[in-house]
């Protein structure tokens, strides 16, 4: 259900979203305004967490937690009806794992019990998802990442325009075919 809560002429918008236009191009015309009521719309709150399916549990912990440097909060385990109905993943159990990182929640998960499929997403592939961190010293980190199996997809590139010119910035891939970007961007303070 949709409440009309006023009109702006053309004149008017063209001034509130900066078209650039100048009084001689602006043609009248009219706009109604509508509020959504609370039965037709929604709200995201905030993103609580990333998830990522992991062959082995304790060795993305290792990788998370000593090679990157996150906190573990806890560890679980889960299965059954609740698991099948919410994932999709009927009939199987799954270790978990969350950890904290740089303000972030991430979710680790083990899934026992069901077929994995034989290759990994590739980044061009539909559905395929990945972390970008912001990092002081890109090239520091894909040095300690690759003790834990991470390997960069090639070398870590500036972007050329726009905000984030002289960002660098680089896909690594897991063992298991997780995708991280890291990202430095050009005023980071490296450590010493």
């Amino acid at each position: 259900m949709a409440e009309v809560v006023g009109q702006l002429s053309g004149i008017a918008i063209a001034r509130l979203i900066g078209a650039g236009r100048t009084v001689a191009d602006e043609q009248p015309f009219a706009v109604t305004i509508v509020r959504m009521s609370e039965h037709a719309s929604i709200q995201v709150r905030c993103a609580d967490h990333v998830g990522f399916a992991v062959a082995s549990l304790d060795e993305a912990l290792r990788f998370w937690l000593d090679g990157l440097g996150a906190r573990l909060v806890r560890t679980g385990e889960m299965g059954g009806e609740f698991l099948g109905q919410v994932t999709g993943a009927h009939g199987a159990e799954v270790r978990t794992a969350i950890v904290s990182l740089a303000d972030q929640t991430i979710e680790l998960l083990e899934y026992r019990g069901v077929d994995r499929p034989s290759a990994p997403a590739k980044p061009f592939d539909p559905g395929f998802a990945h972390l970008a961190l912001v990092v002081n010293d890109i090239d520091a980190v894909l040095a300690r990442i690759a003790i834990y199996g991470w390997k960069a997809q090639g070398t870590p590139q500036p972007i050329a325009g726009g905000v984030r010119a002289g960002t660098r910035v680089i896909y690594v891939v897991g063992p298991d075919g997780a995708t991280i970007e890291f990202m430095q961007p050009p005023n980071a303070v490296r450590a010493r």
